[in-house]
């Protein structure tokens, strides 16, 4: 089983897979931020289900939180920086290799990046966060797969 730097070689893969249908399919080709914020969510899938452990891979994936956490509370966005904060905490709730490594959670775990913005912004938006969602459920794939849970 690989360890962080392979989830994370994973994560750049997928998140590559990701940059380029969105770039093709929602024409976010002229949005860095976009761009980044996808690469983003996919490393977090990637290294999410190994963030309940003591690793350098935990030590990234807080620090990959801590930044779009720092950005939502610069742009004032305050309700969706507590959510990314409550998300963060999802991890301590079991044992390495439980919830955390099974496909439910890989369908489930990202469904906060749909359901949350949706809510607070309106139903009418949801559309607007998919490719968010996929890119974090992809790079959470990629974790599966490699760790040969799939």
């Amino acid at each position: 089983m690989p360890g962080y730097k392979g989830h994370i070689a994973g994560g750049i893969v997928t998140g590559a897979l990701a940059i380029g249908s969105a770039a093709v399919v929602h024409r976010f080709t002229d949005s860095p931020l976009q761009l980044s914020a996808l690469m983003g969510f996919c490393l977090l899938g990637s290294l999410f289900p190994d963030s309940d452990t003591d690793s350098k891979g935990q030590n990234l994936f807080y620090a990959i939180f801590v930044l779009m956490d720092g950005f939502l509370i610069y742009r004032h966005a305050y309700k969706l920086a507590a959510w990314l904060g409550l998300f963060a905490m999802l991890p301590a709730l079991g044992h390495h290799r439980g919830w955390t490594h099974s496909w439910p959670a890989m369908l489930l775990v990202g469904s906060p990046i749909l359901i949350v913005p949706s809510v607070l912004l309106g139903t009418g938006n949801i559309t607007l966060f998919i490719p968010f969602y996929l890119s974090f459920t992809l790079g959470y794939f990629s974790h599966l797969l490699l760790d040969r849970i799939i």
